[in-house]
């Protein structure tokens, strides 16, 4: 991962995936104390899913760690999720990693049913809001 500032006060995070150019995104984009994670499916780094929705909701929230931790933040720094999900009838299982993770921080989240995600084997897509307080810049 690699942070590039973009000018005063705005970076992106490139992950050096070939899907970040090709769709015009970044992994995260950190304006001020705001950071903003793009959606994350629940893939492994060799390219596969694991099984079962709960493992990949875990993914999820493992990419967005990842991405927040290169601008010194925390899942405790989550002030928003949306999560998309082509399984909407199993919302337990995402259930199931998102309570006990988020159980102190309790950020404003909105789960919503999917037609289709970007990859068929991807049951679920996770994006996150951060704020980081100027006061306690990392």
């Amino acid at each position: 991962m690699q942070r590039i500032v973009q000018s005063p006060g705005r970076e992106r995070l490139d992950t050096n995936t070939p899907w970040e150019p090709r769709m015009g995104y970044s992994r995260a984009v950190r304006t001020g104390p705001t950071i903003h994670v793009a959606g994350c499916v629940g893939i492994n780094a060799d390219g596969t899913y694991p099984p079962g929705l709960d493992a990949q909701t875990r993914r999820c929230v493992e990419r967005i760690a990842d991405a927040l931790g290169a601008f010194g933040a925390t899942l405790a720094d989550i002030t928003r999720v949306r999560i998309y999900t082509t399984c909407i009838e199993r919302w337990e299982e995402i259930a199931s990693v998102m309570g006990p993770t988020f159980t102190d921080i309790r950020p404003a989240n909105t789960l919503l049913g999917v037609s289709a995600l970007v990859d068929p084997a991807a049951l679920v897509e996770i994006e996150a809001d951060a704020w980081l307080d100027p006061a306690m810049a990392r």
